[in-house]
């Protein structure tokens, strides 16, 4: 390993107050605040896609952030079993109580507005970098109806990267699935001006390297990989997503090609 390469951490916070749901999507996040005395956006690990849609989402952010792109801070938000007594919405309730012990929470970035392609620039570079992270990732929302960036303090931030890694539904055929293209990239909001692909796809390879993936990989708790879908154990399913990863990074130029050939279309 790289003796200068810094090993990403991820602070826990203790959730004191449910502030307000904001209700998108199945996955019902909340603003909450935590014992630190911040807002976060937390993403429950009782709520949809249960804990899969926290891996991809945590996998993806810390990716991006290796990738130099910018995204809020994530913390693991701790839920005890007494949190949600005294909720009054049964709904909410019942989230709470399946949510026990560590979910996510990402940084709450007040003032904050939703990207508007119509509205803000987002040069080629960036553009691209972030197209190309989303076909590494096979993120398939980040769309122009639902962009998934705000911008703050006049920067374009990443959120929300629970759509990505879907190869993990299914479990199988990992391998098979990191080598494929990504067809879904043609729907990407930035597709328009990502227009330095292979320029980024050089400077990617350069940048996420095998440490790296790893070490944000560790990142991903027990609890949140033995969810009952096979009998693998926590660390080989850290394998197969460091494997995954990799192994897709290696094949970048399938997708790189498949975003190029779409972006050509919009022409």
């Amino acid at each position: 390993m790289d003796k200068n390469f810094e090993l990403p951490t991820l602070r826990t916070v203790q959730v004191m107050r449910y502030v307000t749901p904001l209700r998108e999507g199945g996955s019902l996040p909340a603003i909450a605040e935590a014992d630190d005395g911040f807002l976060y956006v937390l993403k429950f690990r009782g709520a949809g896609q249960g804990a899969k849609a926290l891996i991809a989402d945590l996998i993806g952010a810390e990716i991006a952030r290796a990738a130099g792109l910018r995204v809020p801070e994530l913390v693991f938000a701790h839920l005890d079993e007494a949190f949600g007594r005294t909720e009054a919405d049964e709904e909410i309730q019942d989230l709470l109580r399946a949510s026990e012990g560590l979910n996510l929470g990402l940084h709450f970035l007040s003032g904050a507005i939703t990207y508007d392609p119509a509205v803000n620039i987002v040069d080629d570079w960036m553009a691209s970098a972030i197209v190309w992270l989303d076909a590494f990732l096979t993120n398939v929302d980040r769309t122009a109806r639902n962009t998934n960036m705000l911008t703050w303090n006049k920067e374009l931030w990443l959120i929300d990267h629970g759509a990505s890694l879907y190869f993990h539904h299914s479990w199988d055929n990992w391998q098979e699935q990191s080598e494929k293209s990504f067809v879904q990239i043609k729907d990407h909001v930035l597709l328009p001006h990502a227009t330095q692909l292979d320029e980024v796809d050089e400077a990617m390879h350069k940048m996420l390297t095998a440490d790296k993936i790893k070490s944000v990989v560790a990142l991903v708790p027990d609890s949140w990989l033995m969810n009952g879908d096979s009998d693998e154990t926590a660390e080989a399913k850290r394998e197969v997503y460091s494997n995954f990863l990799i192994n897709r990074l290696s094949h970048s130029k399938l997708f790189v090609n498949e975003a190029k050939h779409a972006g050509k279309s919009l022409i």
